[in-house]
């Protein structure tokens, strides 16, 4: 039997409390033990160093927004609060951190920036370099950048931005703890990229874009860390007309299949990786709840945890690791305004 702690990112105007904890007990096939762990105004993402050591959050304090550092203190997950780095402004939506523990980066949907943080020995946090993007796009929430994710490559070499409100990403060189400005790539005008994730192999991407719903394939230069289109294909159904956004992208550690979240058409749709790296439909699967806004392969990816944010639940599905189909577990597990959720490295 496997019990694997995750963690759970919120917002708080309603009654959520902050940054919550749950485990996964692989044996019952059962969420539980979901309860706050630490107080924050808005913790909507959050990330954890590849050691264990350490979770970043993103956090709104008055009218300034950051991200705020805990140390992990016991094998329960248990939080104890380093600092905070805020500057005007609203909240970051994403963050990530490099293996090493070295540089947090955040990106701002809000004041058009992303901001690089680098760290102590003990794990806090520096004050923030930025840089800010410029631009906008045809759609009506493209009236200015919106950067929805800042993470790395899979060789760290590059810090990659994918910005919403220009239709872009970007990639960056980190250099000192600020991040410099290498390549960019402008996807279709409209489609609103929100995130980003590779291919264990490094050389290719697959991007969920919030407006559009699509996923869009890309190849991966890793020397000169650019990319280029392969495929945009849609992640609704063709007869679906009501409104939906995309939300987050995951792939298996095998690299065979492609996980993105609809949130409207509340579902996860299933793609399967060709031998071309493009993607082909496998299914779509009913989150059970409003809103997916984020989801999650547990550490064993038998598993897949998705976050329902207006209907504040989480939902457990089974995994078929040779067909990538979902099946329900378990769901209506109460976790208000949810809209991260991470689990710890094994």
């Amino acid at each position: 039997m496997a019990q694997y702690i995750g963690y759970i990112g919120s917002y708080t105007k309603k009654e959520s409390e902050g940054v919550y904890r749950f485990t996964l007990d692989t044996d019952q096939k059962k969420l539980v033990d979901v309860e706050p762990v630490s107080s924050l105004d808005n913790p909507t993402y959050l990330t954890i160093s590849q050691d264990n050591q350490f979770v970043y959050a993103v956090s709104k304090e008055g009218d300034q927004g950051g991200v705020t550092a805990y140390k992990i203190t016991d094998d329960k997950g248990t939080l104890q609060l380093l600092n905070s780095q805020a500057t005007p402004g609203s909240a970051p939506c994403h963050v990530s951190v490099d293996s090493k523990n070295n540089l947090v980066v955040a990106a701002n949907y809000h004041t058009k920036q992303a901001e690089a943080f680098l760290t102590s020995e003990d794990g806090s946090i520096q004050a923030p370099a930025a840089v800010e993007h410029a631009g906008d796009g045809p759609h009506e929430r493209q009236e200015k950048p919106h950067l929805h994710y800042a993470g790395y490559t899979p060789d760290e070499k590059y810090v990659v931005v994918v910005d919403l409100g220009t239709d872009a990403i970007t990639t960056y060189q980190p250099v000192n703890g600020e991040l410099q400005k290498v390549q960019e790539l402008k996807t279709k005008a409209g489609s609103g990229p929100r995130h980003i994730a590779f291919h264990p192999n490094g050389k290719y991407a697959y991007v969920m874009t919030e407006l559009s719903n699509e996923v869009i394939v890309l190849s991966y230069d890793e020397q000169a860390g650019s990319f280029e289109e392969i495929q945009y294909i849609s992640t609704l159904p063709a007869d679906f007309t009501e409104n939906s956004q995309g939300s987050a992208v995951y792939l298996s550690e095998d690299g065979r299949f492609v996980y993105v979240g609809n949130r409207g058409h509340n579902s996860i749709t299933v793609f399967r990786v060709k031998e071309d790296y493009t993607v082909e439909l496998v299914e779509w699967t009913d989150t059970e709840g409003d809103w997916p806004r984020d989801f999650v392969l547990d550490p064993s990816e038998q598993f897949i945890v998705a976050s329902n944010q207006e209907s504040g639940t989480l939902v457990l599905f089974e995994r078929d690791s040779e067909k990538g189909t979902l099946s329900l577990v378990q769901k209506d597990v109460t976790a208000p305004e949810a809209v991260c959720v991470k689990f710890l490295h094994q």
